[in-house]
């Protein structure tokens, strides 16, 4: 056994009940170990007793009993065969990964790998993030989502309090997020504010975003910025897309609905009879999350960039459309 301890807690752990804190710290303490101990005044907060429910905040000190050393198997290193079990999300992970610090985590998500668990999906982001747990018990938390075949740019919180302020920074869309699509046709006007409202429907399909009349049941206002960066001819153009708000399939449906799909979008590409689909592009969703501007939890701006998927890249070489010739900030 250990001697006493006195834990400082953290900054990301503000207003955690003792209780979670203990299972993050001591994953293997039960929960009638611990009231046991509180009762007895073993465990103290800054001196004085506490209960389960009593909510830390950073800079208190924990003062822990001596407690068998495998109860704190988490804080020594990875779970018994986690490593193992994880290695080949890890591996995968690591291939994704745009930029890396103590608070944030920026992935390049492949197009076809879904964000987070659903019907049929066995595979995704959320649970191989396991695979990252960190040496406390902390799994990264996702703090936004994009659509399962969309790649690109995707923030992960490392720790519970950088989660809260990048969520945060995405409720009160102080978030800059940058997209580039290839549609059919090419709009118009090559630069313009959409602004619709949306509602979710049922198909035989799956689900289905559509327009909306205003004031409709359940219906979400939803506005988008687009402009033309190049064309070919006049049968397709490479836009830059930025959802102001963020609904679900938001830029997919203002594609559609200002007459100009995004090429290979399974959902919302109709076919036309009086239009052939391009030759040496493939029928896969062609919307990329190319970059992001977004508050540091830290201070300052945290700004990446993904590089195009396979599919993308191989179109834009057909294309001839060239990416050195677009700064993100034109």
């Amino acid at each position: 056994m250990a001697g006493i301890e006195h834990i400082t807690v953290d900054a990301d752990e503000a207003g955690m009940r003792l209780d979670r804190w203990f299972k993050i710290h001591y994953p293997g303490l039960g929960f009638g170990q611990l009231q046991k101990l509180l009762r007895s005044g073993q465990v103290r907060l800054d001196g004085g007793r506490v209960k389960t429910d009593t909510r830390v905040e950073p800079g208190q000190v924990v003062r822990v009993p001596p407690i068998d050393i495998d109860l704190k198997a988490a804080k020594s290193g990875p779970i018994a065969g986690r490593e193992l079990k994880h290695s080949g999300d890890a591996e995968l992970l690591s291939r994704m990964l745009l930029h890396e610090d103590d608070k944030v985590i920026v992935l390049n998500k492949p197009a076809g790998l879904a964000v987070q668990g659903g019907s049929g999906v066995n595979r995704h982001i959320d649970k191989m993030l396991e695979a990252w747990t960190s040496q406390k018990g902390e799994k990264p938390r996702l703090v936004h989502r994009i659509d399962r075949d969309t790649s690109g740019v995707l923030v992960v919180a490392r720790t519970r309090g950088a989660a809260q302020k990048l969520t945060a920074a995405f409720r009160e869309r102080d978030t800059k997020k940058t997209y580039w699509s290839l549609v059919k046709g090419v709009p118009r006007k090559h630069e313009d504010r959409i602004s619709t409202w949306l509602v979710k429907e049922q198909t035989p399909d799956g689900d289905r975003m559509r327009i909306a009349k205003h004031g409709e049941e359940g219906a979400d206002h939803a506005v988008s910025y687009y402009r033309v960066l190049e064309t070919a001819a006049q049968r397709l153009a490479w836009l830059e897309m930025e959802p102001y708000t963020g609904r679900t399939h938001q830029l997919r449906v203002h594609a559609l609905h200002m007459g100009h799909p995004i090429i290979g979008d399974p959902k919302y590409f109709i076919d036309d009879p009086n239009w052939d689909f391009p030759g040496g592009i493939q029928k896969r969703l062609h919307l990329h999350a190319r970059h992001i501007d977004i508050p540091h939890p830290n201070g300052g701006r945290l700004r990446v960039t993904a590089p195009l998927p396979p599919h993308m890249v191989q179109s834009w070489n057909l294309l001839g459309f060239d990416t050195d010739r677009v700064g993100e900030d034109d």
